[in-house]
């Protein structure tokens, strides 16, 4: 059986909605069409103890595999501090607070425009 790639759009959605499904906090998504030649999206979001950023990253591999979808490499999940899924146009980093705290990609990469995620949150 042939399944089509999933398109960045259907990727970033799934993403940001297995994050959100393990309760990360402050998750964002930056457009980095302009900014970057690494990827077109970076999801970025954070969790209070390794173990949570540890269950973020399975539910993301884990739905993004289930879409069909491939990973390209998950690199940091041993120590859960900064963990990086690289699904080719998205790249989603997955942080301990402190450690987003510390390397503070938003303001890094501030030329990069936030991306509306408010239909893809579950309102609180």
């Amino acid at each position: 059986m042939l399944t089509t790639p999933l398109n960045i759009q259907k990727k970033l959605e799934i993403a940001v909605k297995a994050i959100d499904s393990k309760k990360a906090n402050n998750i964002i998504a930056m457009d980095m069409h302009k900014v970057s030649l690494m990827a077109d999206y970076f999801v970025i979001a954070d969790a209070t103890s390794n173990r949570q950023v540890q269950a973020i990253v399975t539910e993301v591999k884990d739905k993004i595999q289930e879409a069909g979808g491939d990973i390209k490499l998950i690199e940091g999940f041993q120590t859960a501090d900064w963990v990086l899924i690289d699904l080719g146009d998205v790249i989603v980093h997955v942080f301990s607070t402190e450690q987003r705290d510390f390397y503070n990609l938003e303001r890094l990469w501030h030329d990069a425009p936030y991306v509306d995620l408010t239909k893809l949150l579950v309102a609180e």
